[in-house]
Order: C-alpha cells, then structure tokens, then sequence
C-alpha cells in the first residue's frame, strides 16, 4: 500500500473511533509533589543548574524554620582556597567562620554559600542566580537580602552587587579589591561596609581606600548627602596591632575575622531596603 492510501485509511479508522488525538489532547507529566517539609539546618553539596552553568552551594534554614514568616538572607563567598575544584572540595565552605558566624546569631537568618569557579563575571552572576532562586524557594525577606565576600568572594561579589543592586540591601567587603562599578549602588542606596588591613600582604589597603572614596563620590554624585552617606558607607582599616592583640599576625588571611565582629555584623543587619 502506497503511504499515502496508509495515511488515508489511518485517518479514517481514527475518525470512527472519535476522531484522531490532537496534541493539545496528550496527557502531559503530572505536576511535581509539593515538596516537603524543608530541612532545617545545612543542606550541603546542592547543584543549580544555571545560565552560566552549575552552580555548586549550600544553604542553612533556622531550626525554627517556618514559610508562614519572613527571614533575613545572608549570601556569603569564600575566597579563592575553598571554591570549587571538583569533588574533594564539596562543603570546604563550610569549615569557614565567614560562614558560619551568620547561624549563630540571635536573629535566625537563611544562610547561603556558594563555591564558585573563578571570580569574575561568571559567578558574579552565578551569584545573582543563586540569590533569586532562594528568594523564590524559601521564606526570605526581600528588604533583607545581605551580601558578604572575602579575598577573591568580594571580587565577586563586588561584581554582583553593581549588577544588580536591587536585591541587596547591604554588603560587607572584606579584604578584597573591587571590581564593580560604583553607580548602580548609589542609585540603590546599598550600604556598603568596607574592611581591609593596613598591611595586607595581598591587596594593600590602598585598594580599600580608593573604592570607598570612588563609591563617596558616586553618592555623592546620585544627591545623597554627605549625613546619609556616612550612613551608608563605612572604611574600616585596622592597625596590626588591632589584629596582633586577638593573635593574627597574618594580615590578609586574618582578615576574614571581620565577619565576627558583633559591630559590623549589627552595622550590616540593621539595613533595609
């Protein structure tokens, strides 16, 4: 039989059973189970798959965990020794105090951590992505969504606040050099709190001291007064001996203990959107 008469008696067979199946009329897959409920504490070694690629993260929720309340978020980036480099590095993140220091507050906040592999635009975005899917699966406050980055995290970080200012109500930037650009933040009156040796042997402070001055005059520049800048920006710049008298004598590594100062970590909660 020529395909053609097959076609013909296919369709006529079909039209005497009811006519022959359109697509629109194909069961599709039954929608996914609700999910259940979240698991408190870390859920370490998750995969997101994103535009730029996986993304490799953990994320911590308060033990009290409820969906029904609002929950300040703190996005933190580790430097270059506990990114990503295959599997032997899963969770390294984990192991840093820059991490960790945000679940042991007396405010509950969603912690998370991503490992990411460079520290340019890639995970800058990779950043960003990994902001917007916790904000749409977990409970957390959009007027209080908080960045931190250390060494090469702030380079990352820098990047993704200058992206996309918006999401984020303050930043901490701790001994790192910044690669963003300055506006965009002005323009969003992210509060930015800028913390770097005097005597990092990686960067210098001098890199500190001309991103806080850039980021001056670009608030300067958006209208915010001088009283509302110093609001919203702070330089911080410690002596060795500020570090020398909690034992650190290496400056750039020693640098990540800004993320337990009980002062900076109010500084930065205190801010919203």
């Amino acid at each position: 039989m020529h395909l053609l008469s097959w076609l013909l008696a296919a369709n006529l067979l079909l039209s005497a059973c009811g006519g022959p199946v359109q697509p629109s009329e194909i069961p599709s897959e039954p929608p996914a189970a609700p999910a259940e409920t979240p698991q408190t504490g870390w859920t370490r070694g998750q995969i997101l798959n994103g535009e730029t690629g996986e993304i490799h993260f953990s994320y911590y929720l308060p033990e009290s965990y409820d969906a029904g309340k609002s929950y300040p978020m703190m996005v933190v980036m580790p430097g270059y020794d506990r990114m990503w480099f295959g599997e032997d590095s899963s969770g390294s993140n984990l192991d840093w105090n820059g991490v960790q220091v945000w679940t042991e507050l007396e405010e509950e906040l969603i912690v998370v951590s991503a490992q990411l592999t460079d520290w340019h635009e890639t995970s800058a975005r990779q950043s960003i992505e990994l902001t917007e899917y916790m904000l749409e699966h977990f409970s957390a406050d959009p007027d209080r969504v908080y960045a931190a980055g250390y060494s090469a995290g702030g380079e990352t970080i820098s990047r993704a606040v200058a992206l996309r200012p918006g999401l984020y109500a303050a930043y901490l930037h701790g001994a790192s050099q910044w690669d963003g650009t300055y506006a965009p933040l002005a323009e969003n009156r992210v509060a930015v709190y800028i913390f770097m040796a005097e005597n990092d042997e990686y960067y210098g402070s001098q890199k500190a001291r001309d991103a806080y001055n850039r980021l001056r005059a670009a608030y300067r520049e958006a209208g915010i007064s001088d009283e509302e800048i110093d609001d919203l920006l702070r330089l911080d710049i410690p002596d060795n001996a500020w570090f020398n008298r909690q034992g650190i004598y290496n400056y750039h590594g020693g640098g990540s203990v800004v993320f337990s100062e009980k002062n900076v970590q109010d500084w930065i909660l205190q801010k919203k959107k």
